[in-house]
């Protein structure tokens, strides 16, 4: 009896989610995906060929997973099949043959002391440093352009990197690319915070904590 009660009451709670759930799903079809990197790269921009390499990890079949791998170096990744947030950015920029983690490596090694200190490391580590938001965070203001953090969609491009705090305290980042379809002038993201790369309207879902630009 309780079960179908509370079985019954989320459905009366759910049901107004389906058609947004439903609406979501047909903004960011297979055929909206490969509409708009097709767009992005025939501009040839970087930021826009790095955003249509951001839509290309939608397509792939990821499970979070936030375990510690040991891996190859350079150009190391964990299994194709598993991944969390910062391997969007990651393998995004493998696609523009751009190597973050040999990259992070040299600066990291090269200045151990100005990266963050959070997790009681003598020293580099080349399987796990570059797979750490604070550490990206880092490297991309070091080496490349740290931007302003506001709520004005005008002051994103597409292919900015941003980094944001979750309400549980836990940092996440994702690449800004642009809406689908009709939609296409607004600023969406490719990231993955739990159910593999996604692409959403959730630029400003968190407070941001980061706003970079690198690689152009």
């Amino acid at each position: 009896m309780l079960v179908a009660f509370a079985l019954s009451l989320g459905a009366v709670f759910l049901r107004p989610l389906i058609p947004f759930l439903k609406a979501q799903q047909e903004l960011t079809s297979d055929a909206n995906v490969l509409e708009a990197i097709e767009l992005l790269e025939s501009d040839g921009d970087f930021g826009s060929r790095l955003a249509a390499a951001a839509l290309k990890r939608t397509q792939a079949k990821v499970t979070y997973d936030a375990a510690y791998y040991k891996i190859d170096f350079p150009n190391g990744d964990v299994p194709a099949e598993k991944g969390v947030c910062t391997d969007v950015v990651i393998r995004s920029f493998r696609g523009l043959d751009i190597d973050l983690q040999e990259l992070v490596h040299s600066d990291l090694k090269a200045n151990f002391r100005a990266y963050p200190q959070l997790w009681k490391a003598k020293g580099p580590d080349t399987n796990i440093d570059h797979r750490r938001v604070p550490n990206l965070q880092r490297f991309f203001s070091r080496n490349g352009q740290a931007l302003a953090m506001t709520t004005e969609e005008s002051d994103y491009s597409v292919g900015d990197v941003v980094a944001w705090r979750l309400v549980n305290g836990q940092t996440h980042t994702g690449i800004v690319v642009p809406g689908p379809g009709a939609r296409k002038s607004e600023k969406w993201i490719v990231h993955n915070i739990g159910r593999g790369p996604v692409w959403e309207e959730a630029l400003f879902d968190f407070k941001i904590i980061g706003h970079y630009r690198y690689g152009k």
